[in-house]
């Protein structure tokens, strides 16, 4: 099936079975806003907690914080946010639709480096066992070709990026003779750049805090509260700030469904070290975020690192770690190592001081800073699609039965058990029930008698439930349940009494955190 087929299905299923909504869709929808459903604001939940309880349970030297959206607006000058906070957009002027010319770039230079990946594939395919990948790139010369236009192109745009040229940013689009996805013409404007943030007004405040902004990003949250937290809590370099939060940036050009929105919500962790360290522990978050994301088991060869060669103003690395969507590799979590810039800029506009004393240095100084910084929504995406499955299953007669799972990780999903009774009649809904009431407390159940058995296993397979038990007459007799597992389909006979333990093994949050060390 087709990736953007396969897409499509994915954003049908979370809306038909809870998890994604378009947010005021009885008003026809907003664009870029979604709301989350019952099951998705458990998926999004899950992950949030996993990734809180993976920095402040496992770290001593991290703590964390709840900041305000709203914030004094000489805060996102400090940032740099007013002033370079911008984005390099283009039109059609055929389809009257808006790029992201960076985007528009990089999804031609993904195209070239399919290529590549095909001419590859075709390669192994004909060379059997003998075949050397490295050596095929690096002699072929169709693949030298296709590569060698993918490093031009790729130059040209973080030169011009790095240099603001729109101009060139233009004509790269011209040279490559890219074309709207939706007119199917070459007929550009000019690149202009747009300020991402929004503003709004804030009551009756002095006149240079009137006009403020609802935050873009959570980092500056944490960098004003430096001090704070570092005096209250008695914190000794190194040590970091966590926070989960809203964020909200304009986007002009949102889509891929919930992986660019306007309205989304950060996982980010400040890391403060002294100046100098910075390259060490940028390769130690780097690593430790990496074996993070490989944690969740969603396929070691769906991550990578991608370094930037383009910096941001405030950074002297990073690196994003991506994740093959169905349509590519994109961003979900960006490592950066931003030095002093933050603590720096506010030092300076605040007109407050802004150290920490080093007592084993014996002398003060400001900080330096690594950051990871990770999209809820986008994490969501990544379980969901990489979740999505679609089975044919043969019967026992020979026909052809069809089923769609999403095969989360157990720690992640929405509900961890369903509990059937087999009939609703000799005492089996009382003993379900039974069975309900006492693991309700520590793990999200759900209880359902209505239907056949096959059907509401298919049920709990669209959202995603790991297990279901089945409560037969066999059960009043030596109170044995079925456990049905969702991914294998296979059922095993358990005691009622091990019920507990066999759920809190395999489906808390405990046993990924435990990979982790």
């Amino acid at each position: 099936m087709a990736n953007d087929d396969l897409f499509k299905k994915l954003i049908s299923h979370t809306k038909e079975y809870g998890f994604i909504f378009p947010s005021s869709e009885i008003y026809d929808g907003l664009s870029a806003v979604y709301d989350y459903g019952q099951y998705g604001v458990e998926l999004k939940n899950n992950i949030k907690k996993f990734w809180w309880d993976s920095m402040v349970l496992l770290h001593e030297n991290i703590v964390g914080i709840d900041s305000a959206i709203f914030m004094h607006p000489r805060i996102w000058e400090a940032s740099g946010h007013v002033g370079a906070f911008n984005d390099p957009l283009i039109d059609n002027k055929d389809s009257k639709k808006r790029y992201r010319v960076d985007v528009l770039i990089e999804d031609h230079i993904q195209k070239l480096e399919d290529k590549i990946t095909k001419e590859v594939e075709k390669a192994a395919k004909r060379f059997g066992e003998s075949f050397n990948e490295e050596m095929y790139k690096t002699t072929n010369p169709r693949v030298l070709e296709i590569q060698g236009e993918v490093d031009k192109v790729r130059t040209r745009l973080v030169d011009a990026l790095k240099a603001d040229n729109l101009e060139e940013l233009k004509q790269i689009i011209l040279d490559t003779e890219l074309v709207c996805p939706i007119s199917g013409t070459r007929n550009w404007t000019d690149v202009r750049q747009f300020n991402l943030m929004f503003d709004t007004k804030l009551g009756s405040v002095t006149d240079e805090a009137n006009t403020i902004y609802l935050r873009p990003e959570t980092a500056q949250g944490i960098f004003v509260n430096f001090l704070n937290v570092q005096k209250s809590g008695r914190m000794k370099i190194p040590f970091g700030i966590a926070q989960i939060g809203k964020a909200f940036r304009n986007e002009i050009v949102a889509r891929q469904f919930i992986f660019r929105m306007r309205e989304f919500e950060q996982m980010e962790m400040q890391f403060f070290i002294a100046p100098g360290t910075e390259m060490e522990w940028f390769k130690h978050w780097k690593e430790l975020r990496m074996k993070w994301h490989k944690s969740l088991g969603l396929g070691d060869k769906k991550h990578r690192f991608h370094d930037h060669e383009k910096l941001a103003h405030y950074a002297n690395a990073a690196t994003d770690i991506e994740f093959e969507f169905p349509f590519g590799f994109k961003e979900v979590e960006g490592i950066h190592s931003r030095t002093d810039f933050d603590l720096g800029s506010h030092q300076k506009f605040s007109g407050k001081k802004i150290t920490y004393f080093d007592p084993e240095k014996n002398e003060s100084y400001v900080p330096y800073v690594i950051e990871t910084s990770i999209g809820v929504d986008r994490m969501v995406l990544c379980v969901l699609s990489n979740a999505f499955t679609e089975e044919k299953i043969t019967k026992e007669d020979g026909s052809v039965d069809e089923r769609v799972v999403l095969k989360i990780p157990a720690a992640l999903a929405p509900v961890k058990l369903a509990i059937f009774p087999l009939v609703k009649k000799d005492g089996l809904s009382e003993k379900a029930r039974e069975i309900h009431n006492a693991l309700r407390f520590e793990f999200n159940c759900q209880y359902e008698e209505k239907d056949t058995i096959g059907r509401r296993y298919r049920r709990q397979d669209a959202i995603g439930t790991p297990f279901c038990i089945t409560i037969d007459h066999t059960t009043l007799e030596d109170d044995t349940v079925t456990l049905r597992y969702r991914d294998t389909m296979e059922q095993e006979r358990i005691p009622v009494s091990k019920l507990r333990e066999i759920l809190s093994d395999k489906v808390s949050i405990r046993t990924l955190l435990q990979k982790l060390g």
